[in-house]
């Protein structure tokens, strides 16, 4: 299978690449150099590999929810990309992004995942490990303020880690939830080897969509509004 994935919907800007078991990848944290980074990493790892979008199944697609201004560049770049190559997208949870490099790393079974959303709240997302090891929703993906998660006063199926960051930014968040986790993550932004790692079996699945059909995952779509009777 050959996929090319990106992920700038955080201050972090990650590009990986699969062709059969041979991988590439650049990920590097700077705000607001997402524009600027982006296309020469996927030209690197499309060099490094030798290979021509031409050539690829798909491309994955981090689809937030996260950075606005971020997303907006993803789906464009992806969209772009495709549409020239007429090749499909296979959008992909960058909260669940983050669930699945924890997966792979620690030896968890479930994986609360928070970025940072501004205006007091953060993006929330619950995940299990399933059967591949890959992560599978709990929860809708929601907006959450600074209060315990209902969900996690339920049993849990085994050890349970708060990852992303969301908790870092909100630490009363992480105050009133402290109970219901086994620790925390030192993974904080999702990155594309695991949007990569998702997709390839989501495509499996026929998961693919046209790039007309994206949509990111923008959660709050009101980012400011003025209040009831001010002028």
């Amino acid at each position: 299978m050959k996929i090319l994935a990106l992920d700038t919907s955080s201050i972090a800007c990650s590009v990986a690449l699969q062709i059969g078991d041979r991988k590439a990848a650049r990920h590097t944290e700077h705000e607001r150099e997402h524009t600027r980074l982006l296309l020469p990493m996927i030209r690197a790892v499309l060099d490094e590999l030798a290979v021509e979008l031409k050539d690829l199944d798909a491309i994955a697609l981090g689809n937030g929810p996260g950075s606005f201004i971020g997303m907006r560049i993803g789906a464009s770049v992806a969209q772009g990309l495709a549409h020239a190559a007429n090749l499909p997208i296979v959008p992909v949870s960058s909260l669940a992004a983050v669930a699945s490099e924890v997966f792979a790393e620690q030896h968890a079974a479930e994986v609360v995942v928070t970025q940072d959303a501004h205006m007091n709240e953060v993006y929330l997302g619950y995940f299990s490990r399933d059967a591949a090891g890959l992560p599978l929703a709990l929860i809708t993906e929601r907006l959450h303020r600074h209060e315990a998660i209902a969900e996690l006063a339920a049993a849990r199926s085994g050890a349970r880690l708060a990852a992303g960051a969301g908790w870092a930014c909100y630490p009363a968040l992480l105050a009133a939830n402290r109970q219901y986790f086994d620790g925390t993550s030192k993974v904080l932004y999702p990155s594309a080897t695991a949007v990569l790692r998702i997709a390839v079996q989501a495509l499996a699945n026929g998961a693919g969509i046209a790039p007309t059909e994206v949509v990111p995952a923008y959660l709050r779509h009101v980012v400011a509004a003025v209040p009831a009777g001010s002028s």
